[in-house]
């Protein structure tokens, strides 16, 4: 879904992105790729591509998925319904977000207290320092280690 708002990352984040070597690296983790969706203005094809994403992950038969928005307002729609689409799949999930000082999402759901906020910024908001908006590290580390979590919760239900 995104990287970040106005993430401002460096070709160097792009060829050495702290989620992709988190993930790849783990040997726990069979990690499958990296599915890029667009944020349509159509709430029609909003939920088209939620739909198609989480049945892509349930084609692929993932266990887990972490996603990421790289905006908030009407992105929440797309964010929020993907989430819910591949949680319905019973593919454990987590997002990944910059919230900030916001700390709301324009549309919830059971889904929304599983996404962790990579805001680094005191004030909560989006500052113009390069990479301090985006993922990094400690963010793929949190990430990794939910998305571990919720699995394991959710495979004990089953």
């Amino acid at each position: 879904m995104g990287i970040g708002p106005s993430t401002k990352e460096t070709t160097k984040h792009y060829f050495e992105d702290p989620m992709v070597k988190a993930f790849a690296d783990d040997p726990d983790i069979d990690f499958c790729g990296i599915i890029i969706v667009g944020t349509p203005q159509d709430n029609r094809m909003k939920h088209l591509v939620g739909q198609r994403t989480a049945v892509w992950l349930e084609g692929m038969n993932c266990s887990g998925a972490v996603i990421s928005a790289d905006g908030w307002g009407n992105s929440d729609v797309d964010f929020m319904n993907t989430m819910e689409q591949i949680g319905r799949r019973d593919i454990s999930v987590i997002g990944l977000k910059f919230i900030g000082r916001q700390a709301k999402f324009v549309v919830e759901n059971e889904y929304t207290r599983q996404v962790l906020d990579i805001n680094k910024s005191a004030a909560g908001i989006e500052t113009e320092v390069i990479g301090e908006n985006a993922v990094a590290a400690v963010d793929a580390v949190k990430a990794l280690a939910a998305i571990k979590l919720v699995m394991r919760k959710d495979h004990q239900r089953t």
